[in-house]
């Protein structure tokens, strides 16, 4: 429902705006450099307005940015005006062409009411360097241009204004080019390029230069860009031979289309400059153009005819080469080409004898065949030699004349090389040299000489727990390179026993393909691995075998619930609790446990509210389960309250639990533990106490420690209800059983959950080891502070396995 507001308000709103009207003072102005840091003191603001620091925060002073983010406060104690958050003077007056940038803010304080205009200057500092738009530029420039031409050049811009902003440029050093520089009708400086001394292209096609902007700031900034110079060609180079003269040599009865010479003449220009086309000269005579043709666009030179050495011995001729450039340029050459006379028989090759298939393991200097060559030529053009591959395991004997025996030479391996292709290469001396060849295969015969491998030595694989009996884990399959029986395999599984069963009990593999099964349904929370051998044993004589190593690792599923174990209640009960109505913003009302016996992942619980009888009353933390009231009651809100919190894992699909809590609020303060409070333990450890009194409670507290810590070693009789503390307004009274009177089977990050709980409460939390085993023991003990007689407090112990 909307509130009703009387005349009377109306008139008062009025009369405050008006005085506020007439209450503004000058312009107080203060100069400011941008990029200060945080907090740096601007002015003492109350001083130049001539107000007393005393009376500031009484007088709700406050600081008002006009139009932009507030990069100013007031500090109300001091009155001092400080950078509330870092200035950028470019950013805050983006324009190039503002010189001046002002912050306006507006003051503000009451009992009278004053306003006060203050205008802040934010002056520049030079804290940006100059950058060109374009970090590459490239100019084009002909290699002809004249000395002292100007090309212009991209500026370099800087955020930067007035002496900060770019003041000169510098060219890195270059024998050809400086730069000179411009001053616009704005100011902005220009640098353009000049052409020191004639170019060459041929000596260099491409110049690279850094041009660097220096504002004038102190200390100065630099930005810098390069320049590529690309020179244009002209055509000022002649075609060129490598040499004056060739003399090239060719056999008679070449064929024809043969290459005899590839007359490559070169051009330093470029493009069409340097576009070669090749022709005879008139010197060169009308045989040798009809025995060689010349290729125009490449330069070679091919046998046309057949070439008769009793014919013609000697072939002269001249080879001119010209350009395309616009004023045509050329080079020429001689050449001579000198028949040479043929060797036209070649050799010829006979195998003996050649043994195939051998085993792989037949010893060295074993021969497996015989091998002669012969040639009809005579002098150096029937000289032959005989040669096989050199990357294979074996070699040549001579045995007599022109006979050769081919042996092992090294160890054979069938399984890197099944056969091998023996090529006989005869080749006699002449010139040039001509060749024959022969290829055998050789077959190599299968032993068992290789174990089986697997392809990892160790397997590691993941099954989802509750799995189907019989369900397939995986396919264990080695590899053996051996042949026929040496290469089939059978598996096995080596036994083991874990807790009196055996392996073959849980897992079974199919002893042909190596498919490795589960014989039973697997709980993650009773075992989550296991450990053995698998071997694969081929089927030679003898038989070759390995193993490999396999890790069953059980997957957690989410198949338990969580368990609220804090606040306890009976199975369908309902938790209730009282809480004085005076109770304080932020006091804890209670806190909710849960444990989940599955993995981490799927232990990891948050808490929500799936109901609540005043959504803005309490609050709920999600992680840790504490319950806080938002505000404080009021008298509109409900005697009794009622909240039902669901605790939820993280598995998929989530798994949850719920506790229905019912608080009542009461008038009057009730007996509790003095140590509820809505305080953190760590406020109440480090408050700013008296050094003795710090000291003193220290001491009590180590004391009580000890005694609680005797009096469960040696079994005493139960601890006395604790008895009632002095009335607390922050105070919160359970009337359930403390979750430190139940024994539960939880881990260290239960532990700690309810360390956090307890200590909350202001208890002190003890975990201790059991005489026999490795369980551990958790006291939780009221604190002394506050307590009327801390002597007789109770004391609870809660028994945690870990």
């Amino acid at each position: 429902m909307a509130r009703q507001y009387s005349w009377r308000w109306y008139v008062s709103v009025f009369i405050f705006i008006f005085a506020l009207m007439n209450t503004v003072s000058t312009v107080t102005h203060y100069s400011v450099p941008e990029e200060m840091e945080e907090g740096s003191v601007v002015a003492n603001l109350a001083a130049d307005l001539g107000l007393d620091v005393k009376t500031l925060i009484k007088r709700k002073i406050r600081l008002d940015v006009v139009g932009n983010k507030k990069y100013l406060d007031i500090n109300k104690d001091t009155g001092e005006l400080y950078i509330f958050e870092r200035i950028d003077r470019e950013l805050l007056c983006s324009l190039k062409t503002a010189t001046s940038c002002f912050l306006k803010l507006d003051a503000t304080i009451e009992s009278p009411i004053r306003m006060f205009n203050i205008e802040v200057e934010i002056t520049d500092i030079n804290d940006n360097a100059p950058h060109f738009r374009r970090g590459t530029m490239h100019l084009d420039i002909s290699e002809s241009s004249p000395v002292g031409e100007r090309f212009s050049l991209n500026n370099a811009a800087d955020p930067d204004v007035g002496t900060n902003s770019v003041k000169d440029y510098h060219l890195s050093s270059s024998e050809h080019f400086s730069i000179e520089i411009q001053t616009g009708r704005d100011g902005t400086k220009f640098a353009d390029l000049i052409l020191k001394t004639a170019l060459d292209r041929e000596q260099q096609a491409v110049h690279n230069l850094i041009l660097t902007a220096v504002d004038g700031g102190v200390p100065t900034r630099t930005g810098t860009a390069s320049i590529i110079v690309r020179v244009l060609d002209v055509n000022d180079n002649a075609p060129s031979f490598n040499k004056d003269k060739y003399i090239v040599d060719v056999m008679e009865n070449s064929p024809i289309g043969s290459l005899v010479i590839n007359l490559n003449a070169s051009d330093l220009d470029e493009g069409s400059n340097s576009a070669i086309v090749y022709s005879y000269s008139l010197y060169t005579s009308e045989r040798t153009q009809q025995v060689f043709i010349l290729n125009p666009e490449n330069g070679e030179i091919r046998v046309r005819e057949m070439i008769n050495y009793e014919e013609f011995k000697l072939y002269d001729m001249e080879v001119i080469a010209s350009d395309k450039g616009p004023n045509s340029l050329s080079g020429q050459c001689k050449l001579s080409i000198q028949v040479t006379d043929m060797n036209d028989n070649h050799p010829e090759i006979s195998i003996k004898s050649f043994q195939s298939p051998i085993k792989e393991n037949v010893p060295i200097d074993t021969m497996i065949a015989v091998v002669s060559v012969s040639d009809k030529d005579s002098g150096d053009n029937g000289v032959v030699d005989l040669h096989i591959p050199d990357n294979m395991p074996f070699k040549l004997r001579e045995s007599s004349d022109n006979y050769y025996e081919l042996v092992v030479s090294q160890p054979l391996d069938r399984e890197k090389a099944p056969e091998y292709d023996i090529t006989f290469t005869v080749t006699d001396r002449g010139s040039p040299p001509l060749s024959d060849n022969e290829t055998m295969t050789l077959e190599l015969l299968d032993v068992n000489d290789n174990v089986p491998q697997f392809p990892l030595s160790f397997y590691t694989i993941r099954v989802m727990e509750n799995n189907a009996p019989g369900a397939l884990l995986s396919s264990l399959t080695a590899f053996d390179p051996d042949l026929h029986e040496n290469q089939y395999l059978v598996y096995f599984i080596l036994e083991k026993e874990i807790a009196n069963t055996s392996m073959s009990m849980l897992f079974s593999i199919n002893p042909e393909n190596g498919n490795l099964y589960a014989l039973k349904t697997f709980d993650y929370e009773i075992e989550n691995e296991f450990i053995f051998h698998i071997e694969a044993r081929d089927s030679g004589s003898p038989p070759l075998s390995s193993n490999v190593t396999v890790h069953i690792i059980i997957v957690d599923q989410n198949d338990n619930a969580p368990v609220i174990v804090s606040p306890w209640r009976a199975h369908g009960s309902v938790v209730e609790e009282k809480i004085p109505r005076s109770t304080d913003k932020g006091s804890l009302v209670s806190k909710v446990i849960a444990l989940d016996t599955d993995s981490v992942h799927n232990s990891r619980i948050t808490y929500q509210f799936l109901q609540v009888t005043d959504a803005t009353l309490f609050s709920l933390d999600q992680y840790n389960g504490e319950i806080r009231t938002m505000r404080m009651f009021s008298y509109r809100d409900p005697r009794h309250q009622r909240m039902v919190v669901a605790a939820k894992d993280n598995g998929d699909p989530a798994l949850s639990a719920t506790v229905t809590i019912k608080l009542s609020t009461v008038e009057t303060a009730v007996k509790a533990y003095s140590d509820m409070t809505e305080v953190p333990l760590e406020y109440d450890i480090f408050s700013d106490l008296n050094l003795y009194l710090v000291i003193g409670l220290g001491s009590v507290s180590f004391l009580l420690l000890i005694t609680i810590l005797v009096t469960i070693v040696l079994k005493c009789q139960k601890p006395k209800p604790s008895k009632a503390a002095p009335p607390c307004r922050n105070s919160v009274i359970s009337e359930r059983n403390s979750i430190a009177d139940s024994t539960l089977v939880s881990n260290d990050a239960y532990w700690y959950s309810l360390f956090l709980a307890e200590t909350r409460k202001g208890k002190m939390v003890v975990r201790q080891p059991v005489p026999k085993g490795s369980r551990y023991i958790v006291s939780s003990l009221p604190r002394g502070t506050g307590l009327t007689d801390t002597s007789g407090s109770a004391a609870s112990t809660l028994q945690v396995w870990e």
